[in-house]
């Protein structure tokens, strides 16, 4: 027998392939690597809430309706046809308050407006519902947010009350609270507690009162300054002293 019958005879050759065997540790590598990358990825709800959401805020168009003032009698009682112009705010196309005059802008992305109300004006002996219109407090609205704020301005009366804005600032003729009373001429700064102008200009309440109380209030840039006179008196002036006081929401989102 020579040496190749005798290797062929010991070794002999298989020409049927092994099933292939994957290492221990191969499989538990991979999925380690699997789990991992998983890890790193934020979820879906994660990105989903990492976006703000942006609110639409609009204004509609005007229409008049009825007005009369607060302080009306029935012998100094407005013409019939005096109207009021109001028009509706939306959010994402959702009417949220009715307002009326002219927004202004805080900053790019805050104004203020007035709001207008409807208010039941029936007599517990009435048998029909009356409702009129009448001028209400001040909103602050951001267009981000779509949130929407009531503004409490010192010595604020709606049938008193004429603002007139610069910057964040609101200037007007107020009714004072106390037992006392007066008329005050009062500046306001919205994020502020105090007013930074409450200075008493006059008595109240007065029974023949002028219509309006005061004159619009008179603003000046450079030194900022404010004028402000009642309609049956003198005027005076004040230096108006301050930084913007006003604190914008986040992005974060919200419900509105």
């Amino acid at each position: 027998m020579t040496s190749s019958e005798f290797a062929q005879r010991a070794y002999p050759l298989s020409l049927t392939p092994r099933p292939y065997r994957p290492r221990p540790h191969a499989f538990p590598l991979a999925l380690t690597l699997f789990l991992l990358a998983s890890c790193a990825l934020p979820s879906p709800r994660l990105l989903h809430a990492a976006v703000p959401k942006i609110h639409s805020v609009t204004l509609g168009p005007y229409r008049k309706v009825p007005y009369t003032q607060p302080d009306a009698t029935p012998d100094t009682k407005a013409d019939e046809t005096l109207s009021l112009k109001v028009r509706p705010l939306f959010v994402d196309d959702r009417q949220k308050e009715w307002t009326t005059g002219e927004i202004h802008d805080i900053t790019d992305r805050t104004f203020t407006v007035r709001r207008a109300l409807r208010l039941n004006d029936s007599l517990p002996t009435d048998t029909v519902p009356h409702w009129v219109w009448q001028p209400g407090p001040w909103l602050s609205v951001d267009r981000i947010t779509g949130h929407i704020t009531a503004l409490h301005l010192p010595d604020f009366d709606a049938a008193v009350s004429d603002v007139v804005w610069f910057r964040d600032y609101a200037a007007y003729c107020g009714i004072a609270t106390t037992a006392k009373g007066g008329l005050f001429a009062i500046v306001a700064q919205l994020g502020a507690r105090r007013p930074v102008v409450s200075k008493q200009i006059g008595k109240w309440p007065q029974p023949d009162h002028f219509i309006p109380v005061c004159q619009p209030a008179q603003w000046q840039r450079l030194p900022i300054r404010v004028t402000l006179k009642p309609t049956s008196g003198e005027a005076f002036t004040y230096d108006v002293v301050g930084t913007a006081s006003l604190v914008e929401e986040g992005d974060s989102p919200d419900d509105n």
